[in-house]
């Protein structure tokens, strides 16, 4: 574990000061993040209640299984995420890279599942656009363009937390996080339950609209 003077950047007096506008910048960033989603989620109300049959039918076409499965993912994701957090506040080096190397893989695995579902959606030729399947129903479309948005951005979003995770885990390897610093780690785990709470809500939305299971 490194000395509290290697890690305190230099604007500031005390680990304790540094953690917290971690803390303060971090939540403002997630601030405007749910301002980003938020927009988003309100149009597809909107559209939802203007065209409750059109979306319903859309959503019959969105791959249950691959949804429910990438839900799981996400989830247990979580449960590591917290799991490594708690291996840095008690030092437990090994721990903290085990569970953030599965954290990392089952973030991979959450972005293979939904490169099959994409491709299963182009194959069925429903992507919005000129030769978008269900001609009968013209505001399906409107439900595919909120869902490839959606789902599309929540992917970036993924592909970030995975690229700070695996950051955290090779800093990790290098023994530099312990009871006295894990501000990264509790950050990184922050983003990433962020990333899992906008997915819950996504799956009902749009997996879930009159769906007879």
């Amino acid at each position: 574990m490194p000395e509290a003077r290697a890690v305190l950047a230099e604007q500031f007096d005390t680990l304790e000061q540094q953690h917290e506008s971690s803390w303060l910048g971090l939540w403002t960033f997630l601030a405007t993040e749910v301002l980003f989603f938020g927009g988003l989620f309100l149009a597809y109300i909107v559209y939802r209640h203007l065209y409750p049959h059109d979306f319903a039918l859309a959503s019959h076409h969105t791959n249950l299984l691959l949804g429910t499965l990438n839900t799981a993912v996400l989830l247990t994701s979580s449960l590591t995420m917290a799991l490594a957090v708690q291996a840095a506040q008690r030092s437990q080096t090994r721990s903290l890279a085990r569970f953030l190397a599965i954290t990392l893989a089952l973030g991979f695995a959450f972005l293979v599942i939904k490169g099959l579902e994409y491709r299963e959606h182009f194959a069925d030729l429903l992507v919005p656009g000129p030769h978008f399947a269900l001609v009968s129903h013209p505001k399906a479309q409107l439900f595919f363009w909120l869902y490839f948005v959606m789902t599309g951005l929540h992917a970036v979003h993924v592909t970030v937390g995975i690229g700070v995770i695996a950051v955290l885990w090779r800093l990790s390897r290098k023994l530099r996080f312990g009871a006295d610093y894990y501000t990264p780690v509790e950050m990184g785990g922050l983003y990433w339950h962020f990333v899992d709470i906008v997915w819950v809500f996504l799956y009902p939305l749009l997996y879930l609209i009159n769906r007879q299971l």
